[in-house]
């Protein structure tokens, strides 16, 4: 519900800080006091569009309207503050405007966007009236009020399920021919390309490979010169290989006591002998292996310009030749795969089609039953309403297949025909702003305890009616009230005797001043609504009469439910 709402320096309101009440809460006062200014700060609140630079009160920087919330746990608006990482322990939406026209959004206190605050605000505040912006006018919730009714969530997820694997299969299925187009457009490059490519036999890091081994045999003579004659100062004649075999043969040659006293020598001398063996060994391997035969260059740079003119060709990498050569051979797969690849995806999109039609005929079933039900309860509530000639209907036009989705096969809208024979048209368009507030009213009422708002909003529910009607509105605000709170601007002593709550919007000079009313104050504001200026001691007695025959209809109702 609705707690609280505070507004500063709004249009003609300085200050007004307000406290709600489960039920039905009620504003009164004299047309131009400001009763719709404080409806007008609540939307503002929860996201509605401003009035720009007229919004904020003369004299003042900047205005400001709160809106505090108290909601149940599993409240979607809390799952909405989680879901965009915002503390949800508390709902409290914030605006300010500034004289320029700008204005800021918070959640919490936390800066966000007003897109955000306007999808928060849509799931606790439903206004109706005259500007009915975001309720009947928006043909996007009539199928949501209708599913909700018909109390089918079950139904509308499983189409919505096997839509989307439908959807799958199908995109899937023109997926495979894409590819298969494509293939069958490039077969003869694909065959050419791949038989190169895969007789190439490119391997990754081959050019590297190749590279080095030609700039080696390019320079290989002048190589194998010094490794020649660096060989030679280690196992020629007066090489060091036998110089050191010499000195190792002088240690063999000395008694016990001398071989011990130079032991660490000749262990020394000893290993590096040893290594200028191996070092010989490893220099006599490279003169080997640049001891080219003939031809050997020529043959390595064929090679190696081969692959560098593939790569161009190919637009890729020397190292990348193979997986393009893999790649185009998998293309080439495809024209001869590709055919029961392409009769498996067929298959599933029959059978997933199948499984989606099949789930959105028995959605539709339910929502043209549900529709008749509605129509009837709708109806019911019309006559005593001052709209007994006006007709209600639930609207169905049929999607082709290519146009239907996860929502069904049909689109939604309320429909309705005002004056008798008159043919039906949708709501928006065809009722005036006080029916439509009624049609809202009796639309609400048959939808009593079907996911409602935190707070239902009613501008002038009852304008231009009195008597009887008055007091069928007032009757139906609090039947309605008894499953989500209603907070409503009236001018009917009938509606405003069944509240629970009572304010009384004045303005003296510029200023708009909120009263919360007490019992007495109250039954004088109803009077009066009752006489006029000048209150009357026949029009208090009314008053009293009214409020005491809605608190006795309002505990026999109870009563009766008990």
């Amino acid at each position: 519900m609705l707690a609280s709402l505070t507004v500063r320096d709004i249009v003609l309101i300085e200050k007004a800080a307000l406290e709600f009440v489960p039920g039905l809460n009620v504003l009164t006062g004299e047309t131009g006091a400001g009763k719709s200014i404080l409806l007008d700060a609540l939307g503002l609140a929860a996201g509605n569009r401003g009035q720009g630079r007229g919004a904020v009160r003369p004299g003042a920087e900047q205005g400001s309207a709160v809106a505090v919330f108290e909601l149940p746990r599993a409240h979607p608006a809390r799952t909405m503050l989680k879901e965009n990482d915002l503390d949800d322990e508390e709902v409290i939406l914030r605006r300010t405007v500034a004289v320029d026209g700008r204005t800021r959004a918070f959640i919490n206190d936390a800066p966000v966007g007003v897109a955000l605050a306007r999808e928060v605000g849509a799931v606790l505040v439903e206004v109706h009236g005259q500007q009915d912006d975001r309720g009947l006018f928006d043909v996007a919730t009539h199928r949501v009020l209708l599913d909700v009714f018909a109390a089918h969530a079950a139904l509308a997820e499983d189409v919505a399920r096997k839509f989307a694997l439908f959807a799958a299969a199908r995109e899937h299925l023109a997926a495979l021919k894409r590819s298969q187009d494509e293939a069958m457009r490039e077969i003869d490059y694909l065959k050419h390309a791949s038989d190169e490519l895969n007789k190439l036999g490119a391997d990754v890091g081959e050019e590297q490979t190749l590279a080095t081994q030609r700039s080696l045999l390019m320079n290989s003579g002048r190589i194998v010169e010094e490794l020649s004659a660096a060989a030679d100062f280690i196992s020629g004649d007066n090489g060091a290989e036998a110089a050191l075999a010499g000195a190792l043969r002088r240690f063999a040659r000395m008694n016990e006591e001398g071989r011990r006293a130079a032991e660490a020598a000749e262990r020394a001398l000893d290993g590096a002998f040893a290594q200028l063996q191996d070092g010989r060994h490893e220099l006599e391997a490279v003169l080997a292996r640049l001891d080219a035969k003939p031809g050997q260059l020529e043959k390595v740079e064929d090679r190696l310009f081969a692959l560098r003119a593939a790569a161009r060709k190919y637009n890729v990498p020397c190292d990348g030749l193979a997986a393009l050569g893999e790649k185009m051979s998998e293309k080439l797969s495809l024209i001869g795969a590709g055919g029961g690849g392409i009769a498996a995806a067929s298959t599933q999109l029959t059978e997933t089609r199948a499984a989606f039609l099949d789930a959105a005929k028995k959605l539709s079933a339910s929502r043209r039953e549900a529709a008749k039900r509605l129509e009837i309860s709708v109806a019911n509530e019309l006559a005593p309403l001052k709209l007994g000639h006006a007709k209600f209907r639930v609207g169905f036009t049929a999607l082709n297949e290519d146009d239907a989705n996860a929502l069904g096969l049909e689109r939604i809208g309320f429909e309705v025909a005002t004056v008798e024979g008159a043919a039906f048209g949708p709501i928006g368009r065809i009722a005036s702003g006080g029916e439509l507030a009624r049609f809202a009213l009796a639309l609400k009422v048959a939808l009593a305890e079907q996911s409602p708002p935190a707070v239902l909003v009613f501008d002038e529910v009852d304008r231009g009616v009195g008597g009887a009607v008055a007091d069928a509105v007032g009757e139906r605000l609090q039947r309605l009230a008894k499953t989500t709170q209603v907070l409503l601007v009236t001018h009917s002593p009938q509606v405003a005797a069944r509240a629970a709550k009572h304010f009384r919007i004045s303005r003296k000079g510029d200023v708009t001043r909120v009263d919360a009313l007490e019992p007495e104050e109250r039954l004088e504001e109803i009077a009066r609504m009752l006489s006029g200026a000048a209150v009357t001691e026949e029009a208090r007695a009314a008053a009293k009469r009214l409020v005491a025959e809605a608190q006795t209809q309002n505990n026999a109702k109870k009563r009766a439910r008990a």
